[in-house]
């Protein structure tokens, strides 16, 4: 659903987006107006193969990046975050490599390709920050393999939980095929796993899918006390 045109000079998540570093005179490169869209839980934001001709900024929500195989089975290879950038394979002329589907209501600006592109060249400040989202990108994909794909399930359930943990400790839990399809488990295992981490006392229900998390020794759990095993959420931006 179009929600308007974004005022960039005055977001209120300026600095965790792409165009956190950009002042005043940067945004008088851009030649469209950004819109904003609001997505309901499920719909799909661009699907996989789309010709690439915008980045997306999420504002707010989760977006789950999915890979769907020949069978038709789907494995969420990334989850993106408010200040998260999605599509970025746009800026190098490539088609969409994941269909990017809202988890729950999700808010993003939609950025041209081209102007992103323009001011590319003219910015040495957006520059920057492409390299940087560019080097991010990689990292997560990365340790998505490492983080969230490795180890027995109440380890790779530990390390989701953590990376959907907010300031005030809770977290939403989506369906447990979701977060089957995130941690390449079955939804018996997930299941089996919840029940046990909630005897356990390291969640609590709050309220409807929202619970509270015990971080620290979620943390424990999921090894990010062992400076071998370093936590990515220090330094997912």
């Amino acid at each position: 659903m179009f929600d308007g045109y974004a005022n960039c000079h005055q977001c209120d998540i300026r600095d965790f987006v792409l165009f956190a570093e950009l002042i005043d005179s940067d945004f008088d490169l851009i030649a469209h107006p950004i819109p904003k869209y609001i997505y309901e839980a499920g719909s799909i934001i661009y699907p996989a193969g789309d010709a690439g001709q915008a980045i997306f900024t999420v504002r707010h929500g989760i977006v789950k990046l999915v890979y769907f195989g020949p069978d038709g089975s789907q494995r969420i290879v990334g989850l993106l975050r408010v200040g998260s950038v999605a599509g970025i394979e746009a800026l190098a002329g490539k088609p969409y490599e994941q269909t990017a589907i809202a988890m729950d209501e999700v808010h993003v600006c939609r950025i041209a390709s081209e102007d992103v592109n323009r001011l590319d060249l003219v910015s040495p400040r957006l520059h920057r920050q492409l390299v940087e989202r560019w080097y991010i990108s990689l990292r997560d994909a990365n340790n998505w393999i490492i983080y969230m794909s490795t180890g027995e399930a109440k380890v790779r359930l530990a390390r989701l939980l953590l990376y959907l943990t907010g300031i005030e400790n809770e977290c939403e839990l989506f369906s447990r095929e979701d977060i089957g399809a995130v941690l390449g488990l079955t939804s018996e295992t997930v299941i089996r796993t919840i029940t046990d981490f909630k005897e356990a006392r390291l969640i609590s229900k709050k309220k409807r899918n929202y619970c509270k998390c015990d971080t620290k020794a979620l943390r424990s759990m999921a090894g990010y006390e062992s400076r071998s095993i370093p936590d990515p959420n220090q330094h997912t931006s």
